[in-house]
């Protein structure tokens, strides 16, 4: 485990664990529930619960300290540390939650065949997710991509429905 007085994402103050990241996820997914995942979607998101709003904050905190803590994004493979921090549960209306933590590099191609919603929280430079910045991003049902996070260091939260992730091969 890393030492979090040597760690530049997370103090001694700011320990956290998965519930602190849970409640907030359960709070948001709650509001999502039954809408579709679309541009309003992402507008929505971007207005409500966007940069500078409570619930970027809290669940930013909470991925920031899960990561120096090492309960998130446990996992590394091509040069990409991942993890499944909740599966698809009826508290998180259905919704799974992955963290994955990236640096100038495309992660594989995959699809969403129920959607994927995306948190993007920086940690250095003006790093950008498929070009977008801190934020939420919506990708629809049926889209695909082969994530990017380009111009530094990002945390990318992703919401997925069911759980549901098609990796291409």
């Amino acid at each position: 485990m890393s030492n979090p007085d040597h760690n530049p994402i997370v103090t001694k103050a700011s320990r956290m664990s998965p519930l602190a990241l849970h409640t907030p996820i359960a709070r948001l997914t709650a509001q999502l529930a039954g809408r579709p995942l679309d541009t309003a979607l992402d507008a929505w998101l971007n207005a409500e619960h966007g940069v500078g709003s409570a619930t970027y904050r809290e669940i930013e905190a909470a991925c920031r300290a899960g990561v120096a803590e090492g309960w998130l994004c446990e996992r590394e493979g091509g040069g990409i540390r991942y993890g499944r921090v909740f599966k698809p549960a009826d508290e998180l209306h259905g919704f799974s939650v992955d963290v994955v933590d990236m640096r100038d590099i495309a992660g594989p191609h995959h699809t969403h065949p129920n959607g994927e919603i995306d948190l993007i929280m920086p940690l250095d430079g003006d790093a950008r997710f498929d070009g977008r910045p801190a934020g939420w991003l919506v990708c629809p049902p049926g889209s695909a991509h082969r994530p990017t996070v380009s111009q530094g260091r990002a945390l990318v939260l992703y919401l997925l429905p069911e759980g549901r992730i098609d990796f291409t091969k």
